[in-house]
């Protein structure tokens, strides 16, 4: 009787796969204890930035360059939520409000507190803003266009709240389709926060391989653009500033929660 060496190679393959590459072993998706939902981004690389062929470039979109973000994260696959914002924080304090809206009118200091709750709650220290090249990446989710799902701004309402017809208010997260990756509202809605400091050159001198930003500054980066924004200004390369102390009723934010055991 021929012996079966099929359960030993599901095994050894179990044992390759989470030991030697423990990225490929990560859950697709995360969710918390207050619900908050994450989408793994695998790591790879991308063209980060406006590429002048095809759009109408602010000069600190440019120098198109080359990055490669070397490790796998999970980005929230929607915008924080007013409920999830009362469920860390104890209060809501947003100029639209709505249990599923997302949280405005929170600075990126105010941010940084949440973040520093919520890690306390999860007893972890996992939860964080993401860079701004995260960001750029997980938006385009693999495209080259303008936006996530083409280069026609005359579509551009189909998938995202803005100028053109958020009626002057944020909207319930995941009401427009997703990006291919799964993520909602990465156009439009809210602005929301990166971690890094703004730099008007730093593309020129970036580093390729995970890039943070320059150390210090002035402002905070935001990107996504808003319900109060030109279609123009929510491109998937547009990076908007604002002062980390400044609270407005289009800045919000997402989490990105990095793996770990």
């Amino acid at each position: 009787m021929k012996k079966s060496f099929a359960p030993f190679l599901s095994l050894l393959l179990v044992f390759l796969l989470g030991g030697f590459f423990p990225a490929l072993a990560q859950e697709k998706t995360h969710t918390n204890s207050i619900g908050m939902e994450f989408v793994l981004i695998p790591a790879g690389s991308f063209n980060m930035g406006c590429n002048p062929n095809f759009e109408d470039c602010y000069d600190d979109e440019h120098p198109q360059h080359s990055v490669t973000l070397s490790q796998p994260f999970y980005l929230g696959k929607y915008e924080v939520t007013q409920e999830q914002w009362l469920a860390v924080m104890g209060g809501n304090p947003s100029k639209f409000m709505g249990r599923s809206n997302p949280v405005e009118q929170v600075s990126w200091n105010d941010v940084q507190t949440f973040i520093r709750q919520l890690n306390e709650k999860e007893s972890t220290g996992r939860y964080r803003l993401p860079t701004e090249a995260e960001w750029e990446y997980a938006a385009r989710a693999g495209s080259t266009s303008t936006y996530c799902f083409g280069d026609d701004a005359d579509q551009f309402g189909q998938y995202a709240w803005y100028d053109g017809n958020s009626g002057d208010k944020t909207h319930p997260v995941g009401q427009k389709p997703p990006n291919r990756w799964g993520l909602h509202d990465m156009h439009g809605n809210v602005w929301e926060w990166c971690q890094d400091w703004y730099g008007k050159n730093y593309y020129s001198n970036s580093s390729s391989t995970d890039p943070k930003g320059p150390s210090s500054g002035e402002d905070r980066v935001i990107r996504g653009g808003s319900w109060d924004d030109l279609a123009r200004n929510c491109r998937s390369a547009f990076r908007g500033i604002y002062s980390p102390e400044n609270q407005h009723d289009s800045l919000g934010f997402r989490l990105a929660f990095s793996p770990g055991r």
